[in-house]
């Protein structure tokens, strides 16, 4: 054959390290930890992980090798949970993607790995078709590419596609073909397998950072079921399947997060959130006032008992009313467009219960149980279906905004419905600009909003004045929506027990940021730069001031300004005393 001795014995000292090393990696199959087939759905894993670990968690199996039994559970949950650890596993045996042969797809793969160290490894590649990988403790990890063609062996890595010449030339420095081998056999073998979809549909659990909580979280509508915990407490992982079958079955209408308080000090001592040895599971909802609170879970770590809690704290700003008598209110204060869906629901529906919260200061809900459309008002408005979306616009209109709604889950229901509420708060928008437009021109002089000026600023804004409002805009069209916005407040009285609008208690204004950002600059100190509109409560004779930097509309607009006035905003003093040049 041509092969020396030499070249035999290094072959055979080769293999047999081998032996030994494939010998010594013990690697545990998670499907076979868990019990579910190679196919199972996030859904069956989570399950499945759920049973296991309420039958041998620490705390309530007290028998031999339960914790053992419990962190192989964990351990196999961490990698069927995770995508792409999933993936790497099925390929090569690995969850890092490091190709073994403890189990995956090894016909489909070229490379191999012999671990002489403990698991969790980390590697680097020497570019010649080895890895050394650095182990736990003083272990370490070596693994080479088999040159050749395993589709010709059947998948066999020892028959025709195993090449001597190839290893040698990889063990001395040669050129390396195993290496783009191996990165030709995953590619394909990711091919053959496919893609992920066949394990998707499993809901993930947040990381939630300071930042996302702010943003994301605080007085957002949305209904958050928050995770608190540290990397040693107890019950994590048994609460995160929970929380998985919960907001995968209320998906759409709850979101789920995680807040390592190591890393998120500040975020829990905010929260008021103090850990113990266990982890602790809490909602942010908005079931019992308009501003989101924290409402701790206490319940048994079991689905149905947690989505029975989260179902309890699911907003109530939907007002149920009894069709045969009812009719769209007028006259309102907010004066906020009104919406009203018709099911045959005993109870306000969940995905409507979620909307309320998201459209909270936005729209005003209501809901009535319904079974047919013989109602005058129902057949006035041409509803021949149910269930059904009827509406109210701020000028008094009443239209079908949609009937026979059919939705074939509670996410797709509520992108639905969000869709039909953000057109027609749209269309109120439009309707309180024209009107403001259409008005006489003595109507709309008198109401008109001034614009502020060096001339004019003592007079406005200046010491005589308690409170000053200044609308702030960056563009024509922000100018036309806050100076609507600042006439229709102006005629309305939002103190309580007296008219702020006597005398120069209060007084309105607009302010043209491309041309005053020094006067800006005394209430920040980047001039509100990014902002196209904003509002500013400026108080002259305190030199004290809050900003209202969101959406400008009329109900937040009111809100903001209300408040300002009652005393429930904390102001901030100014940089300088604001000057007009």
């Amino acid at each position: 054959m041509g092969i020396t001795v030499r070249s035999l014995l290094v072959a055979s000292l080769v293999l047999s390290s081998v032996a030994v090393l494939v010998a010594a990696a013990k690697t545990i199959d998670p499907y076979k930890v868990l019990g579910v087939d190679k196919n199972a759905s996030q859904r069956d894993i989570q399950k499945a992980f759920h049973k296991l670990s309420l039958k041998y968690h620490p705390d309530k199996n007290k028998g031999k090798g339960a914790q053992e039994k419990f962190e192989e559970i964990n351990n196999a949950y961490e990698i069927l949970s995770d995508e792409e650890k999933r993936k790497n596993y099925d390929l090569y045996g690995d969850e890092k993607g490091n190709p073994g042969f403890g189990g995956g797809n090894f016909g489909n793969s070229q490379g191999a790995y012999f671990t002489g160290g403990g698991p969790k490894t980390s590697y680097f590649t020497s570019g010649d078709g080895w890895q050394t990988m650095g182990g736990q403790g003083n272990g370490k990890t070596f693994s080479f590419s088999f040159g050749g063609n395993p589709g010709s062996s059947g998948g066999n890595p020892f028959g025709g596609g195993f090449d001597l010449g190839d290893v040698f030339s990889n063990f001395f420095g040669g050129g390396s073909t195993g290496g783009s081998q191996h990165g030709k056999s995953a590619g394909s073998a990711r091919a053959k397998t496919g893609t992920s979809g066949q394990h998707s549909g499993a809901v993930k659990i947040q990381d939630v950072t300071t930042q996302i909580f702010s943003k994301e979280i605080a007085d957002q509508g949305i209904t958050w079921l928050l995770l608190f915990y540290t990397p040693m407490s107890k019950d994590q992982f048994v609460l995160e399947s929970v929380m998985q079958d919960v907001v995968q079955s209320l998906d759409g209408a709850l979101r789920a997060g995680k807040i390592n308080c190591d890393n998120e000090r500040s975020l829990c001592k905010k929260a008021g959130v103090s850990l113990g040895k266990s982890a602790r599971l809490f909602i942010y909802s908005y079931a019992t006032t308009e501003k989101g609170s924290l409402h701790e879970y206490s319940g048994e770590h079991d689905a149905k008992s947690l989505k029975t809690f989260c179902q309890e704290h699911l907003p109530r700003f939907s007002k149920r009313v009894d069709i045969g008598q009812f009719s769209f209110p007028s006259n309102l204060l907010p004066n906020l467009p009104q919406v009203l869906l018709l099911s045959s629901k005993k109870d306000t529906p969940a995905m409507w219960r979620a909307l309320s919260g998201m459209f909270r200061n936005r729209l005003i809900f209501y809901d009535a149980e319904v079974h047919d459309v013989s109602h005058p008002l129902l057949k006035n408005l041409g509803v021949k279906n149910l269930p059904a979306l009827l509406g109210r616009t701020v000028n008094g209109e009443e239209l079908l905004l949609k009937d026979g709604i059919s939705v074939k889950d509670l996410r797709s229901g509520i992108r639905e419905l969000k869709t039909l509420l953000e057109s027609f708060e749209k269309k109120n928008k439009k309707l309180v600009l024209n009107q403001a437009n259409k008005k006489p021109s003595s109507q709309r002089e008198e109401n008109k909003v001034p614009l502020l000026t060096p001339s004019n600023f003592e007079e406005i804004c200046g010491d005589k004045t308690a409170v000053c409002i200044i609308g702030v805009f960056g563009s024509i069209k922000a100018k036309a929506q806050l100076e609507a916005v600042l006439s229709e407040i102006s005629k309305k009285t939002l103190i309580r027990g007296q008219n702020y609008n006597s005398g120069s208690a209060l007084s309105y204004a607009l302010l043209d940021k491309n041309k005053q950002s020094s006067f800006l600059s005394s209430f920040d100190k980047s001039g509100f730069k990014s902002s196209d509109m904003l509002l500013i409560a400026y108080k002259p004779r305190r030199l004290r001031f809050a900003v209202y930097n969101d959406e400008v509309t009329l109900e937040e607009a009111e809100r903001f300004v209300g408040s300002v006035l009652n005393g429930d905003v904390q102001l901030s003093p100014t940089k300088q005393k604001p000057v007009l040049r």
